[in-house]
């Protein structure tokens, strides 16, 4: 890979987490109207049809063999309907600063550590060290809140779901992999949203009806399109295709530039505060991931088995 276009791939990857990031503001006035898997299911059916379209574009051709569509259906169920579902009863049984710490974290170690069942990527000390510089800046920006990390028992359901949240997160990427070494990012994006979608809309059956459709404003419509054609189409061709180009290891450290985006989010649109923990913690952050992209040894290619 040359020097330039690593770069790129980087940059990509900072910029969809920004993008995630920024979405908790976006979206948290439209779960005041719809229900949060109603809201979910919505972001992903409506992004297909330019998935497909981008898919028809670029490749010629829309369809997956019958061997991939197994693995295909399984991530779908899993990496979409699976934690949409998991991050939204994570927030409900934990605080938000609880969920948010829990669910980002410990993702990109995950992803190191159970990298070797999918990948041959290697674990140089450039990535160790960069990655608990990263997870440090992020623990600092998001405990330096106002809520703090609480460990009470009433919260411990919600915090081992949001831990669980970060394994199988790591499981569902890892496994992408050796699949979009086959079949091309778009490609295996564009099916396992398909099925998540799929397995996620009997799920929505009772909330279409509790919503006042006619009484959406422009504020829901917006958040709807940034959802669908920013936050899905634009993002997930993005993450995945850089993610492939660096490795799952390196780019899941980049997942931590979610919390930061999201804290410059509530500062600029609710004028929450930002403390000096929550500064501190995105220059180290930052330095973190700047000292994994320096790397210029490339990761092995991945295993094609899953």
């Amino acid at each position: 890979m040359k020097h330039e276009r690593k770069w790129m791939y980087y940059m990509g990857l900072a910029l969809v987490a920004a993008i995630w990031g920024a979405n908790f503001g976006v979206s948290r006035k439209a779960m005041d109207t719809f229900d949060p898997v109603l809201f979910a299911f919505l972001r992903f059916s409506l992004s297909l049809p330019f998935f497909f379209l981008l898919l028809k574009i670029k490749e010629g051709s829309v369809g997956i063999p019958l061997k991939a569509a197994w693995k295909l259906i399984l991530i779908g169920l899993v990496g979409v309907t699976g934690l949409e579902i998991a991050v939204m009863y994570s927030i409900k049984y934990t605080t938000l600063a609880n969920a948010s710490l829990l669910n980002v974290a410990p993702w990109p170690i995950f992803a190191a550590l159970l990298g070797p069942l999918f990948l041959r990527e290697r674990i140089t000390s450039r990535l160790v060290v960069g990655g608990i510089a990263a997870m440090a800046g992020v623990c600092l920006i998001i405990l330096g809140g106002s809520e703090g990390f609480d460990l009470s028992s009433e919260h411990m359901i919600g915090n081992l779901l949001a831990l669980g949240i970060s394994f199988v997160g790591a499981l569902f990427n890892l496994a992408c992999m050796p699949l979009m070494r086959q079949y091309s990012a778009l490609r295996v994006s564009t099916w396992f949203i398909t099925f998540g979608v799929i397995f996620m809309f009997p799920l929505t059956l009772h909330a279409w009806g509790k919503v006042d459709w006619g009484s959406l404003t422009g504020s829901h419509y917006t958040a709807i399109v940034y959802n669908v054609l920013i936050c899905t189409v634009f993002a997930f061709v993005v993450w995945n295709a850089s993610m492939f180009k660096i490795g799952a290891a390196r780019a899941n450290f980049f997942r931590y530039v979610v919390p930061a985006s999201a804290v410059a989010a509530g500062y600029l649109f609710f004028d929450e505060s930002i403390s000096t923990w929550q500064l501190t913690g995105t220059v180290f952050m930052a330095a973190g991931l700047v000292w994994i992209s320096l790397e210029r040894r490339e990761p092995a290619a991945p295993v094609i088995t899953l």
